[in-house]
């Protein structure tokens, strides 16, 4: 039974294009343990490191071609074993930090992992001697390691969120740091998590997009912005040109989170925006102040454009639905529907001279898609009228030639007969 179970790993290695030592006593050895000690086995066939041609001795050393365990296992012939955790880091770099190396295998991959790694918050509290943090093998696995691109690894960009709560939603864990435990939750629930988990959009924001990945750290307050533009560009780029921006850099304050948050980044609405209860402005700005009015200004101008907007859908749909033409009408409503989109982006500038002519533009565009509704409704009521005319008119058209023709068919008011015609032809 454990010899066929050697063989079917032999075949699935040949399956999957792995090239394979002629002799390999690790596998074969370990095949025969009923315990843990077989589990490296029986995932070997999708890991990355035996599809290259890569081995247990690669990394663990010793000899595959001996038949005997003392001799596999002897450290004169380089056998490593398994490595401390604190030392795994290092143990991983010994390939993947050397460009030459790695370049005969995948020239694309990166060989600053570890550089990158020494830097992040876990590599600098590995290096003080703290044992909890993720290294290597906390992320990719130890025996079976799959591709990023695999849907299956623990590295997939719609599995990174899962993998940074099994630490990080450990409370006995994370306690003894004063790290809290809520942002995979938050995270789930915010227009982010249900991008990438609930939709299943893999280019949505993760952990390692904002955190990193081997260099992951808690980022500062002057690096907040720069993550965020890296999709916001346009965002940011108003931001720093606005007011805001010095007045944030003068109070120390993150400039995205102040009014999104963090992991629970909720789909911003119109209401974040004003002088009401909901609205972000007021927690900065006093009422009076020249932030509160502008924030005013910005809002009503937003509500203006709304409102023209919805009455104009209402009378465009009705114009539709009586089967009326109604495509340039459609054309500026989706050209108001723009104008709305970038009104509510240049908000960022946080002035309202510059954000007022695009609502004001799309109000323009929101009025004619209403003209134009209108018209096509006032044309169908026109050919419906008309209609009913010309129907008017045949009726008494027909009803004109039926009494003619019965009038003629009529006998003469007299009551004598016509008289006969006189016979054709010469008399």
């Amino acid at each position: 039974m454990r010899a066929s179970l050697g063989l079917v790993f032999w075949m699935a290695a040949l399956r999957f294009g792995v090239v394979v030592e002629a002799a390999n006593s690790c596998v074969e050895c370990h095949q025969q343990f009923e315990s843990g000690a077989s589990a490296p086995t029986q995932v070997m066939a999708h890991d990355v490191h035996i599809q290259r041609g890569l081995s247990c001795s690669d990394c663990h050393g010793g000899d595959p071609a001996a038949t005997e365990a003392t001799s596999a296992m002897d450290p004169a012939k380089g056998f490593i074993g398994r490595p401390a955790r604190a030392e795994i880091p290092q143990f991983c770099a010994r390939c993947h930090a050397d460009p030459a190396y790695m370049r005969k295998y995948n020239p694309n991959l990166p060989t600053d992992q570890y550089a990158k790694y020494l830097t992040s918050q876990h590599g600098k509290r590995l290096g003080s001697g703290d044992a909890d943090v993720a290294v290597c093998t906390s992320c990719h696995g130890a025996h079976g390691i799959r591709s990023k691109k695999d849907p299956q690894s623990p590295v997939y960009a719609m599995n990174i969120p899962g993998t940074c709560a099994v630490c990080h939603t450990n409370a006995r864990l994370m306690e003894r740091h004063g790290l809290p435990t809520n942002q995979y939750a938050d995270y789930s629930q915010s227009v982010h998590g249900q991008a990438l988990l609930v939709r299943g959009d893999r280019a949505a924001p993760h952990c390692a997009s904002c955190h990193g990945s081997h260099e992951a750290s808690r980022p500062k307050v002057v690096a907040i912005g720069n993550i965020c533009a890296q999709c916001h560009g346009l965002t940011r780029d108003l931001f720093t040109k606005s007011p805001h921006k010095r007045a944030h850099e003068v109070l120390g304050l993150p400039e995205c989170e102040v009014c999104h948050g963090n992991h629970l980044i909720r789909k911003p609405t119109d209401e974040m925006l004003g002088t009401g209860s909901d609205a972000v402005c007021v927690n900065c700005h006093e009422p009076g102040s020249a932030g509160y009015v502008t924030a005013q200004q910005m809002r009503e101008a937003i509500e203006r454009l709304n409102t023209q907007m919805t009455g104009a859908q209402v009378t465009v749909a009705q114009a539709a639905q009586l089967g009326m033409e109604v495509a340039d009408a459609e054309f500026a409503l989706n050209q108001a529907t723009a104008q709305l989109t970038q009104a509510r982006t240049y908000v960022h500038s946080f002035s309202a001279s510059t954000m007022e002519p695009i609502a004001e533009e799309g109000i323009r565009y929101a009025r004619q898609a209403e003209t134009q509704g209108q018209q096509a409704i006032h044309e169908f009521g026109f050919r419906r009228h008309g209609l009913w005319m010309t129907l008017a008119i045949l009726f008494l058209v027909v009803g004109g030639l039926a009494l003619f023709i019965r009038d003629l068919e009529r006998p003469n008011s007299s009551g004598k007969q016509d008289p006969p015609a006189p016979p054709h032809g010469p008399a």
